[in-house]
């Protein structure tokens, strides 16, 4: 019994030399396979019922092989922006197909994030797995579910619309002519008729919008154009001319057309109405203005906010524009030259075409658009397990639940022990070649050894059969 129990113990080694050089030739040969994780061989002796004084059964060995899933991998940085690395416990939820999870193609977990956007827009990975998380509803908004996979969809940045970005600040540098005669005085110079702030049918409004025929013409006119909420463009006017008050000038804000806002006092398409003043050496010193339907608002830095009540049959609500027409970089002038605007700028702009797909920390996956607004897409969802080495492997470096490794919990990014997502990153394999190698001459030299055995006892049966023959 003892030399056939030598003979089998050789075997059982042979076996499992044969299954740990398995791993580590799986090791190898994934040392650059984005999120693997590295094989760990222990080797556990089988023990054999013994028999009588001076008898002795070997039992033999067995190898168990354990992927040490939970190791995280270092990050190395990536050139494509929807890679992405976790950094901390968590797994990428993925599906096989862009139908997203149903009882044949998931839920699967991996760590593997080099994922990038396919011809359909969906992001994928290296193995074909489909990236699962919570998308933004039409305000944008994003509503984590984390008990219930239902909620999860496949993550998708194709035809994404092109949000318009409105308008909320104007600046305007401009010089109004210090030499101009104040409207209505006997001088060639005057360019308009008297004016009267409080007649409707004098003022620069009623001109602009009858085409001259009533109020009064303005010294000097520019206009800016402000984008809605929806990315519509629409022209506001600024009408100014100059009082018979020493370094002041009338100033009104029009909406042009007057049928683009909801105002049915006179004059029409008015939003606010007042005066600058300026100091002796031409700066502005003080605007005071007021918007139609509102109170008096004074600014001695030239600021000044100007709801805009877009008609109700736009669909539109009030929109509130900040006027700066003061400031250390230019500004409104009254110097004695030529009316003229050196610049304006307005911010916001209409509906505009994806630069761009980027992951923030917390795992939104945004689009920034060319007018520089950015939108979150969706929120990549995170899987943790009770123990993730309890695993079992499904192909394309992905995993199932099983019981050893406890029920998933589902987890928005830098919660919990899920971690954060790293954009433009990529978790690297685990393994280690120089342990590998060295591992690989361990187990040579082991199943070296082990085949020894078999041919030690084969020698030993040769021996027996020669003590019975004649």
């Amino acid at each position: 019994m003892s030399l056939n129990s030598a003979m089998l113990t050789g075997v059982s080694s042979l076996v499992a030399n044969s299954a740990a050089l398995a791993a580590i030739s799986d090791d190898i040969s994934n040392v650059n396979t984005v999120g693997y994780k590295q094989n760990d061989t222990q080797f556990e002796d089988l023990v054999a019922a013994q028999s009588s004084l001076g008898s002795y059964n070997s039992g033999g060995v067995e190898a168990n092989v354990t992927q040490m899933i939970s190791q995280q991998g270092q990050t190395q940085a990536s050139t494509t922006a929807t890679n992405m690395a976790i950094n901390g416990q968590g797994f990428f939820v993925v599906s096989t197909t862009d139908a997203g999870l149903t009882s044949t193609s998931g839920p699967l977990f991996t760590r593997a994030g080099a994922f990038s956007v396919n011809a359909d827009g969906y992001l994928v990975n290296t193995a074909g797995q489909f990236l699962q998380g919570w998308a933004a509803n039409a305000n944008g908004q994003i509503e984590t579910n984390p008990t219930s996979l239902s909620a999860l969809s496949t993550i998708n940045v194709d035809n994404i619309p092109a949000a318009p970005d409105p308008t909320t600040t104007a600046t305007l540098s401009a010089n109004l002519n210090a030499d101009l005669y104040p409207a209505g005085t006997a001088s060639a110079a005057v360019t308009g008729g008297t004016y009267s702030a409080a007649s409707a049918t004098t003022s620069m409004a009623a001109y602009d919008q009858s085409g001259g025929s009533t109020g009064t013409a303005p010294d000097y006119s520019t206009d800016l154009t402000v984008y809605d909420s929806q990315g519509g463009a629409h022209t506001v006017q600024l009408d100014f001319l100059k009082s018979t008050s020493a370094n002041t000038w009338n100033v009104e804000v029009n909406a042009v057309p007057d049928t683009a806002i909801n105002t049915t006092t006179a004059p029409l398409g008015q939003l606010a109405a007042g005066t600058v003043t300026f100091s002796s050496t031409g700066a502005l010193s003080s605007m005071t203005l007021t918007p139609t339907g509102g109170a008096a608002v004074t600014s001695a830095t030239g600021q000044i906010s100007i709801p805009i009540p877009f008609s109700a049959a736009s669909g539109l609500g009030t929109q509130t524009v900040a006027l700066t027409l003061g400031g250390a970089n230019g500004g409104l002038t009254q110097y004695a030259s030529a009316s003229t605007t050196t610049s304006n700028t307005v911010n916001g702009g209409p509906a505009s075409p994806v630069a761009g797909i980027s992951v923030t920390t917390q795992g939104f996956v945004q689009a920034t658009f060319e007018n520089g607004t950015t939108e979150n897409v969706a929120q990549v969802a995170l899987a943790t397990f009770t123990d993730a080495n309890g695993l079992a492997a499904a192909g394309g470096n992905a995993y199932t639940e099983t019981d050893a490794s406890g029920n998933y919990t589902l987890a928005a990014p830098t919660t919990g022990s899920a971690g954060e997502v790293q954009g433009s990153q990529l978790e690297s394999s685990t393994v280690d070649l120089s342990t590998e190698f060295t591992n690989l001459i361990t187990t040579q030299n082991a199943y070296s050894a082990a085949s020894k055995i078999i041919t030690t006892a084969d020698q030993m049966y040769q021996t027996l059969n020669q003590v019975i023959q004649p």
